[in-house]
Parts: structure tokens; sequence; C-alpha cells
């Protein structure tokens, strides 16, 4: 089973001495984000900051950052065991297309162990003791300066609340907030975002838009922030549906929202008609900084915690970086998904290096000319897949995750004056290539074996691979210890 809060799976990691405490001073000025960073590219366990300067609250680090921590935290053997779980709900055979996607969820929902359970206030220990008015201060919560060029210090994973105040219907985010002052919070909601939406949809009605922050969330509900899920689909669903029960969720003190009852730290608050204010630039998780913009500013009223609580946070930077293995597991639980969708996919890979968004290598069981061009523009139309700017599509018996034999397909097999298509669309917020925000170009290659249909006519057709002999290969394997090697 999943963990029920953030504490109980730290205490799992130090007993297993995968959690190392740094009891000496540290400034979360530069110096923290470096240790972080160094930790992370070894290998390293998880951190615990004991004595981060200026705050008397713990910070908590790296904490996902392998995959064998992601998968304890979830309660899982292999990012499989949730592929599985989605793909049974697609059985009996639904509708392909976001339909069949809508359709998976709708059963997911009558699961009685899925969604989120209301506990009284009394029972939150979030909300052992709560701050407003002049005790209200962020500076007392450890926010990192990761950068040189930063524009300040953020808090890089408080899951962010909201709803749709038309609708009604919540969505839960992670998004960078940078702190201004010690009662104002910078909201970095991107173009593409559900919770711009809904700031937006405020804004027309001349309303304020209530938001709560929470922090050291139940690893599943922290997971379930960054999934890529639809915006009519409720992350606290998905949540209980990773961990396999429901997500203990309490109202919030002072907007009318709800958070996890297990969370350490809640910020809550509303946010202004129009109020911006200059937010970054911020060293993103593309390696790059992004530049600085106007963003909503979020004013906060109240804070909730736990009698002696703790942060988490997150170093993002060039990769790889501890978000490496919250978009792995994206990755894998989405296929079946993906394939609901799109459903000539075999398999995907989407490199780490890539940010996870600008790259998919794509495996087929090709079976007409230009499926590989189908597939291609399939991906280019598909929820946040859309903003994939490179698409390689091999052929079934291809491994799309080992790298080496992606790139041998894909240069070897291609013709680039036939083979290579170049479009333009939607990137993300954050792409700093395209020549102007929100849209550029793209590419897609097909690195398939051609057929006859699609102009490849020379003596003989698509050559073969090589392999070897089959029989010389066994008799080796059996006669390897008797070649000395």
């Amino acid at each position: 089973m999943a963990y029920d809060d953030l504490r109980s799976f730290l205490r799992a990691l130090e007993r297993e001495g995968d959690l190392k405490r740094i009891k000496v001073e540290v400034d979360p000025h530069l110096e923290v984000g470096e240790i972080v960073d160094r930790v992370n590219k070894a290998g390293g366990p998880a951190l615990l900051f004991e004595n981060v300067r200026g705050s008397a609250m713990p910070l908590a680090m790296n904490v996902f950052g392998t995959d064998r921590r992601l998968l304890k935290a979830l309660g899982l053997r292999s990012y499989d065991d949730i592929s599985d779980k989605i793909a049974g709900l697609l059985k009996p055979e639904l509708p392909h297309g976001f339909t069949g996607v809508r359709e998976a969820f709708g059963k997911l929902a009558g699961m009685t162990h899925v969604p989120p359970k209301k506990v009284k206030p009394g029972d939150a220990p979030v909300q052992e003791v709560v701050l407003t008015g002049d005790d209200v201060d962020l500076e007392r919560l450890p926010a990192l300066f990761t950068w040189p060029q930063d524009g300040g210090s953020f808090f890089n994973l408080g899951l962010t609340h909201t709803k749709d105040p038309e609708t009604g219907v919540r969505n839960l985010g992670l998004y960078r907030l940078q702190r201004h002052d010690a009662r104002t919070i910078g909201m970095h909601w991107q173009i593409h975002k559900d919770s711009r939406n809904h700031y937006q949809v405020a804004q027309r009605r001349g309303e304020r838009l209530p938001v709560a922050i929470a922090f050291g969330c139940p690893p599943a509900v922290t997971y379930a922030a960054t999934a890529p899920l639809p915006g009519d689909i409720d992350e606290y669903l998905f949540a209980g549906f990773v961990q396999g029960k429901r997500v203990e969720m309490v109202d919030c003190k002072t907007v009318p929202l709800q958070v996890p009852a297990a969370a350490e730290v809640v910020l809550e608050g509303w946010l202004e008609p129009g109020k911006t204010l200059p937010e970054g630039p911020f060293g993103d998780h593309t390696g790059f900084y992004t530049p600085q913009e106007p963003f909503p500013a979020l004013t906060i009223d109240c804070v909730t915690m736990r009698r002696r609580p703790l942060l988490q946070s997150i170093v993002v930077g060039r990769p790889p970086t501890e978000d490496g293995p919250l978009g792995k597991a994206t990755e894998r639980f989405f296929l079946p998904l993906l394939k609901v969708i799109i459903p000539d996919i075999v398999d995907y890979d989407l490199p780490e290096a890539g940010g996870f968004h600008n790259c998919a290598i794509v495996s087929i069981d090709k079976k007409y000319p230009k499926h590989a061009q189908k597939v291609m523009h399939a991906i280019w139309g598909a929820h946040m897949m859309s903003l994939t700017k490179l698409i390689i599509v091999v052929d079934a018996d291809c491994d799309v995750h080992d790298y080496h034999e992606v790139a041998w397909r894909a240069f070897g097999n291609t013709d680039y004056a036939r083979d290579l298509t170049v479009v333009e669309g939607p990137v993300d917020h954050l792409d700093h290539a395209s020549y102007q925000q929100f849209w550029g170009g793209k590419a897609g290659i097909d690195a398939t074996r051609k057929l006859p249909e699609e102009g490849y006519t020379r003596d003989g057709g698509w050559p073969e691979m090589v392999v070897s002999d089959p029989e010389t290969s066994d008799r080796v394997t059996r006669r390897w210890k008797e070649y000395g090697l």
C-alpha cells in the first residue's frame, strides 16, 4: 500500500538507509540547490535539512529522486502495476478516442475505495495550528533561491487547488510559486493550464478566485498533481486509484476548497481580478532560464499546519533531476489511455532529456503506406501530447527505451527528403527555442521500414537487418565458458 502521509514515508526511507539528515546549517540561497543537484545526479538518498537558515521548519528534498523511491512511495513494485490496472478498466472494449478515456475514468469513479473522503477539522493533522492576520509570514517557510539568475526565492512543490467558478470542477496542479513578500505568492500559471482557465473565468465574472496551496502531501497526491489529466477528471480520484484507498480531505478555514488532511502546511488566499506581479526569471526543468513575465499574485490570508511541520520541495534544472521519475511514471501509467486515443501505438518513450514533452519515440505495427505519418498527426492532436516537438516513429520490433537502437533506426532508415514531416503548432509555454512564444515548428521522423506503395521501389525491396544465425548463437552460448572469456 502507498503511504498515508509524507512523514511516514520518510521514516521508512530512514530505516532503509535511503534518507540522510543534514544537521549543519545550510543556506536556502544557492547552497541547498547545489547540494541537492549533486546528490540527485549521483543517484543519492533523500535529504532532510534540519537547520535551514531563516526557518525553523525542516526541508525534505530529493524524496522522489529515484525510480525505486517513487515506486515505494506509491506502494508499487513497478510502474506496470498501475498501467495494468488502468488497462483493466478499458475492458470490455471502450470507444476509441477521448470518449473512451472518459468512460474509463467513469468506471474508476464507481469504485468505492477511490473517491476522496471528507473528514472533520478536528481529525485533520494539517489544521493543528492555524495562523491568520499578522501571524502569517511566508518568510518563515524555507523557499529556495536555486540558480544564480533566479528572480527570487521559490516554493517548487506546492500543490495548488482551484475550482472553476462556473462548473465547480476542481483542479489540482503543480506550479512553481515565487515568494514576493511575507504575504504574497506568484502563481506561474502557464497558458495551457487548467488553473489559468479558472482564473480567467473569475476575471471575466469580476470575481475573486479562492486558492489553497498544500505542501508535504501524501505521495500519491503529489504525483497526481503532476499527471496530465483531462480538465474534467478529478486528480484526487486518480490519487485514490493509484494508492488503492481514498484520500482524506478537509475543508479549508477561509476559502471554499478542500485539501489533504494529512498535508504538512497549507496556504489559503484569494486572487483579486487583474492583480499581477513580475514573476521570474527561473531556472526551469528545461535546463534554461525562463524569462520574467507578469503572473497572478496571490495574497495569503491563512496558514494551517501540523504542530511540528516540515516542508517538501524539489530542485529542477538541467536533466537529470528529481522530476525524472515523476515523468517516467506518467509515461508508463498513461500508455493504456494513449492507446485508447491512438490504438496504432505499441509503445512509447518520452526522454527525460527532452523534458518529457519535447520528444516522443513511438513504435507501431506498420500496416499500410504513410501509417507513421498518420500516428504523428494523431499525437499532435492528443491533449497535452500536442506540445511534442519531435516524434520518431519506429517499427514494433524496436525497443523504444533503447536509445542506441532508436538512433540506429532513425539514422539508417530515413531518407530526409521523403521521411521528414515538418509542421507548425502549439509548443510549451516554457519553450525558449520557438521564434515566438506559444507556437513553433515541429518535426516527425519516419524511421520505419518503407513499403513499395510509399515509393520505395529499389530492387529487392527493403533490406533485412543483420542478425546472428540462431543455431550458431545457441552453440556459442553453451560453450561460452570453454572459450575462457
